[in-house]
């Protein structure tokens, strides 16, 4: 009977630490999905990143690079202005640390966005940026629900990035 039950907790232990292996990498891919989609225009995946009302708040990072934007709310209105065809970009991202708390998580990454017209690659903005992101679980795959950025530098013209 002891071995029974030994194995048991060993198992369900097991299950437990996979699960949490699963949730932290679907956390991650969460904002591994919005960047890629972002990058490659591809509307699908960016949307499946987010909540359908969430919000996306870029106005910390844009006032230190003297720029206003509004605080996006919604996938429509962030998917409408963020996916902006004017621009291309490359983001990469890197040191995710993510926080679980059942359904919910936070997710704190560095990314590293180049911006640059779509119609002249002669002019930039690079932002090095601090992501702090809150995500709730819908099934199996996790949606961001708040997204707050936050700039550590940037180098070029702030102003490709709003699209000028």
């Amino acid at each position: 009977m002891y071995v029974t039950t030994d194995h048991a907790l060993r198992s369900t232990g097991v299950e437990s630490v996979l699960r949490e292996i699963a949730d932290r990498h679907e956390i991650v891919d969460a904002l591994h999905r919005f960047a890629f989609g972002r990058d490659l225009g591809d509307h699908e995946l960016f949307r499946s990143a987010f909540t359908p009302d969430a919000e996306f708040d870029f106005r910390p990072a844009a006032t230190k690079c003297g720029l206003e934007v509004p605080l996006m709310t919604g996938i429509d209105m962030i998917a409408g202005i963020v996916l902006d065809p004017r621009l291309h970009t490359t983001h990469t991202v890197g040191n995710c640390r993510v926080e679980l708390d059942a359904d919910t998580a936070r997710l704190t990454a560095l990314v590293e966005a180049q911006h640059l017209p779509a119609d002249d690659h002669s002019r930039h903005a690079l932002l090095k940026n601090v992501y702090a992101v809150e995500l709730v679980r819908d099934g199996e795959r996790w949606l961001m629900s708040k997204v707050h950025i936050d700039n550590i530098w940037f180098t070029g013209d702030p102003q490709v990035v709003v699209g000028n």
